[in-house]
Protein backbone atom coordinates (compact mmCIF):
# COMPACT_ATOMS: atom_id res chain seq x y z
CA UNK A 1 0.00 0.00 0.00
CA UNK A 2 2.72 2.39 1.06
CA UNK A 3 4.35 1.94 -2.57
CA UNK A 4 0.78 3.22 -4.25
CA UNK A 5 0.71 6.05 -1.86
CA UNK A 6 4.46 7.52 -3.10
CA UNK A 7 3.54 6.53 -6.53
CA UNK A 8 1.10 9.53 -6.56
CA UNK A 9 3.53 11.70 -4.76
CA UNK A 10 6.28 13.99 -6.94
CA UNK A 11 9.43 13.50 -6.92
CA UNK A 12 9.83 16.62 -4.83
CA UNK A 13 7.32 15.64 -2.70
CA UNK A 14 9.03 12.38 -1.99
CA UNK A 15 12.16 14.10 -1.48
CA UNK A 16 11.00 16.59 0.38
CA UNK A 17 10.15 13.68 2.63
CA UNK A 18 13.19 12.23 2.84
CA UNK A 19 15.05 15.73 3.44
CA UNK A 20 12.84 17.17 6.46
CA UNK A 21 14.26 14.72 9.20
CA UNK A 22 17.93 15.19 8.62
CA UNK A 23 17.07 19.24 8.35
CA UNK A 24 15.68 18.98 11.17
CA UNK A 25 18.52 16.80 13.20
CA UNK A 26 21.08 19.25 11.70
CA UNK A 27 19.10 22.40 12.88
CA UNK A 28 18.48 23.51 9.67
CA UNK A 29 15.24 24.73 8.13
CA UNK A 30 14.44 22.90 4.69
CA UNK A 31 13.68 26.21 2.26
CA UNK A 32 12.97 24.15 -0.59
CA UNK A 33 13.44 21.41 -3.52
CA UNK A 34 13.73 21.65 -6.79
CA UNK A 35 14.14 18.87 -10.00
CA UNK A 36 14.50 21.24 -12.55
CA UNK A 37 16.13 19.87 -15.96
CA UNK A 38 18.49 22.28 -17.30
CA UNK A 39 19.59 21.37 -21.41
CA UNK A 40 19.73 17.35 -20.86
CA UNK A 41 20.30 17.48 -17.45
CA UNK A 42 18.16 17.05 -14.15
CA UNK A 43 18.84 18.52 -11.40
CA UNK A 44 17.98 17.78 -7.77
CA UNK A 45 18.41 20.87 -5.84
CA UNK A 46 17.58 21.29 -1.81
CA UNK A 47 17.66 24.21 -0.58
CA UNK A 48 18.56 24.85 3.48
CA UNK A 49 18.98 27.74 5.85
CA UNK A 50 19.23 28.51 9.21
CA UNK A 51 19.67 31.47 11.77
CA UNK A 52 23.09 33.33 10.45
CA UNK A 53 23.00 31.63 7.04
CA UNK A 54 24.27 28.70 5.59
CA UNK A 55 28.29 27.76 5.63
CA UNK A 56 29.67 25.54 3.62
CA UNK A 57 29.64 23.25 6.60
CA UNK A 58 26.67 23.00 6.99
CA UNK A 59 25.80 21.66 2.95
CA UNK A 60 28.27 19.70 3.30
CA UNK A 61 26.82 18.13 7.04
CA UNK A 62 23.58 18.05 4.87
CA UNK A 63 25.16 16.40 2.01
CA UNK A 64 26.62 13.55 3.10
CA UNK A 65 24.10 11.82 5.04
CA UNK A 66 21.58 12.78 2.35
CA UNK A 67 23.61 10.74 -0.79
CA UNK A 68 23.54 7.94 1.36
CA UNK A 69 19.57 8.20 2.12
CA UNK A 70 19.25 8.78 -1.53
CA UNK A 71 20.99 6.11 -2.25
CA UNK A 72 18.94 3.88 -0.37
CA UNK A 73 15.39 4.74 -1.02
CA UNK A 74 16.15 5.57 -4.82
CA UNK A 75 13.13 8.15 -5.16
CA UNK A 76 14.33 9.12 -8.53
CA UNK A 77 14.65 6.74 -11.53
CA UNK A 78 16.47 8.88 -14.03
CA UNK A 79 20.33 9.66 -13.81
CA UNK A 80 20.83 13.76 -12.15
CA UNK A 81 22.97 15.52 -10.57
CA UNK A 82 22.48 16.47 -6.67
CA UNK A 83 23.34 20.02 -5.57
CA UNK A 84 22.48 21.27 -1.90
CA UNK A 85 22.79 24.97 -1.27
CA UNK A 86 21.25 28.19 0.06
CA UNK A 87 18.33 30.18 -1.18
CA UNK A 88 20.62 33.10 -1.51
CA UNK A 89 19.56 36.80 -0.60
CA UNK A 90 17.29 37.26 -3.46
CA UNK A 91 15.66 34.02 -2.49
CA UNK A 92 12.52 33.05 -4.20
CA UNK A 93 9.39 32.75 -2.14
CA UNK A 94 7.28 30.26 -3.58
CA UNK A 95 5.47 28.23 -0.64
CA UNK A 96 3.15 29.66 2.08
CA UNK A 97 5.76 28.95 4.48
CA UNK A 98 7.97 30.73 2.48
CA UNK A 99 5.53 34.12 2.71
CA UNK A 100 4.97 33.64 6.27
CA UNK A 101 8.30 33.63 7.78
CA UNK A 102 9.27 37.01 5.34
CA UNK A 103 6.12 39.01 6.91
CA UNK A 104 8.01 42.43 8.00
CA UNK A 105 10.63 42.16 5.32
CA UNK A 106 11.06 43.88 1.71
CA UNK A 107 10.57 42.41 -1.32
CA UNK A 108 10.80 42.32 -5.31
CA UNK A 109 7.56 41.71 -6.91
CA UNK A 110 7.79 41.33 -10.83
CA UNK A 111 4.35 40.80 -13.00
CA UNK A 112 3.74 38.98 -15.46
CA UNK A 113 1.97 41.66 -17.37
CA UNK A 114 2.13 45.43 -16.33
CA UNK A 115 -0.21 47.00 -14.08
CA UNK A 116 -2.77 49.65 -15.46
CA UNK A 117 0.05 52.23 -14.63
CA UNK A 118 2.07 49.97 -16.88
CA UNK A 119 4.67 49.37 -14.13
CA UNK A 120 5.79 45.48 -13.88
CA UNK A 121 8.47 45.54 -10.97
CA UNK A 122 7.85 46.68 -7.28
CA UNK A 123 10.13 46.61 -4.33
CA UNK A 124 7.42 46.76 -1.54
CA UNK A 125 7.56 45.74 2.56
CA UNK A 126 5.50 42.17 2.83
CA UNK A 127 2.30 42.73 5.22
CA UNK A 128 0.15 40.05 4.61
CA UNK A 129 -0.38 36.57 2.82
CA UNK A 130 -3.20 34.39 2.05
CA UNK A 131 -2.64 31.25 -0.56
CA UNK A 132 -4.09 33.81 -3.22
CA UNK A 133 -2.65 37.08 -2.86
CA UNK A 134 -0.14 38.83 -0.90
CA UNK A 135 -0.47 42.67 1.45
CA UNK A 136 2.42 44.79 0.73
CA UNK A 137 2.58 48.30 0.67
CA UNK A 138 4.49 50.90 -0.76
CA UNK A 139 7.79 52.17 0.68
CA UNK A 140 9.26 55.45 1.08
CA UNK A 141 12.97 56.94 0.55
CA UNK A 142 13.26 55.71 4.75
CA UNK A 143 12.33 52.17 3.84
CA UNK A 144 8.89 53.46 5.82
CA UNK A 145 5.44 52.24 4.53
CA UNK A 146 3.44 54.03 2.70
CA UNK A 147 0.30 52.81 0.90
CA UNK A 148 -1.32 49.41 1.13
CA UNK A 149 -1.32 47.67 -2.71
CA UNK A 150 -2.33 44.03 -2.85
CA UNK A 151 -0.66 41.54 -5.79
CA UNK A 152 -2.65 38.41 -6.76
CA UNK A 153 0.01 35.53 -7.04
CA UNK A 154 -1.38 34.16 -9.71
CA UNK A 155 -0.51 37.74 -11.80
CA UNK A 156 3.51 37.09 -10.21
CA UNK A 157 6.18 36.25 -12.62
CA UNK A 158 7.71 35.57 -9.17
CA UNK A 159 8.31 36.93 -5.10
CA UNK A 160 11.73 37.16 -4.27
CA UNK A 161 13.35 38.74 -0.95
CA UNK A 162 14.48 42.21 -1.70
CA UNK A 163 18.32 42.10 -2.32
CA UNK A 164 19.63 45.70 -2.70
CA UNK A 165 22.94 44.60 -4.65
CA UNK A 166 20.33 42.70 -7.13
CA UNK A 167 19.88 46.48 -8.42
CA UNK A 168 20.63 48.03 -11.63
CA UNK A 169 22.00 51.35 -11.45
CA UNK A 170 22.65 53.41 -14.96
CA UNK A 171 25.49 55.59 -13.16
Amino acid sequence: MADKKNAKKTTVERVEELAQPLADELGLFLWDVRFEKEGATWYLRVLIDKDGGVTMDDCEAFTRPFNKILDEEDPISQSYVFECGSPGLGRELRKPIHFEVCIGDVVRVRLIRPDENGQKEFIVGLVGYDKNRILCQTLDENGDGVENVEFKLSDCAFVKLYDDYDLDFDE
